[in-house]
């Protein structure tokens, strides 16, 4: 398939897509005028990058991480303490996202009753 149905396919960019193939976590064959085809397989690959990019692993990390889901035999220790420090680092965040949650809860529960028939933004404006 073509970048373009790739990109349809998994949600990501055209740019994303080339991007995710120049750090090396997806591969395409080139056709004889240059253009990128990727095999089906392909579109799970990047769903995986993605959702590795959403739990916040860096495209390093992701690199690493890849081959090892192939093949487990090929995962070092290296790899895994660098593993466990992301792992740490994202629940460290994970705390403090439940911080910032629980503050906000209390500060919402101080606040006046909303008017539940009144429309509400998903973003209201800030005052500057």
């Amino acid at each position: 398939m073509r970048i373009g149905e790739l990109s349809r396919r998994t949600g990501a960019s055209r740019r994303c897509l080339r991007y995710y193939e120049e750090r090396g976590l997806i591969a395409a064959e080139r056709g004889p005028s240059g253009q990128r085809h990727y095999s089906d397989h392909v579109v799970e690959r990047v769903l995986l990058v993605r959702r590795l990019l959403e739990a916040g692993l860096g495209t390093h990390a992701i690199a690493d991480v890849l081959p090892c889901l192939a093949d487990p035999a090929t995962q070092t220790t290296s790899l895994t303490s660098r593993l466990v420090v992301e792992r740490d680092r994202l629940a460290r965040e994970i705390a403090e996202r439940r911080r910032m949650r629980d503050a906000l809860d209390r500060f919402i529960d101080q606040a006046p009753p909303l008017d539940r028939h009144a429309e509400v933004s998903p973003t209201p404006e800030w005052p500057s």
